[in-house]
């Protein structure tokens, strides 16, 4: 059963808190936010820099359970990006989003981070869509990361294994900046539900 998580105002969903908050966010169709400048989720891989200063709203969840989201976002410089992420600790974390390249391309993708190192798989997408639905569904230790147009035909991301994945983890969206001053997304939905053990 799909638990809806209001995003209503005026206060955050009871059981959420910020992790980094954003220097702006109020109550409009649903949560908006405007991101703060040279802010990113990334460990070491390739690029060799760590980073975990996103803006993540999260709550504490344990075992099995379903996390869905309908964002839209008016991206403004390259990797400005929104979408959903779980969290074990700073080395071992999940996120899913649409990465802004430039005003034809972007990138669909997802972010694994296993033991202090992050890899990123994408798919080119136009820089014309301008809102997504996201879903990560956990059983076990391991996640299926899906996207969706339209929150009816749900496509695979991929399918991974998060090491060392306490039982509880946090969960949330997320929304970052690494290259420019900031721009501003829409949470219009989130919904958040258990689901069995042998799902």
């Amino acid at each position: 059963m799909k638990n809806n998580v209001p995003l209503s105002g005026p206060g955050l969903p009871t059981g959420f808190y910020w992790f980094n908050a954003p220097p702006h966010h109020h109550f409009e169709d649903g949560l908006c936010l405007r991101t703060r400048g040279g802010t990113d989720f990334w460990q070491r891989t390739h690029y060799g820099f760590q980073r975990d200063d996103g803006h993540c709203l999260f709550t504490r969840v344990s075992g099995n359970f379903q996390l869905c989201t309908h964002v839209s976002f008016a991206p403004e410089t390259q990797y400005d990006q929104c979408g959903l992420m779980v969290r074990a600790d700073a080395g071992h974390w999940i996120k899913a989003s649409t990465e802004y390249e430039d005003t034809s391309l972007s990138r669909l993708g997802s972010v694994v981070t296993n033991r202090g190192y992050s890899d990123w798989a994408t798919q080119d997408v136009s820089s014309r869509v301008r809102e997504r639905r996201y879903r990560v569904s956990r059983e076990g230790d391991d996640f299926i990361v899906e996207s969706s147009e339209d929150g009816v035909v749900w496509n695979q991301m991929r399918v991974t294994h998060l090491h060392d994945a306490p039982a509880a983890v946090e969960a949330g969206i997320y929304a970052c900046s690494p290259q420019g001053a900031g721009f501003t997304c829409t949470f219009r939905s989130l919904s958040l539900s258990m689901t069995p053990a042998d799902a």
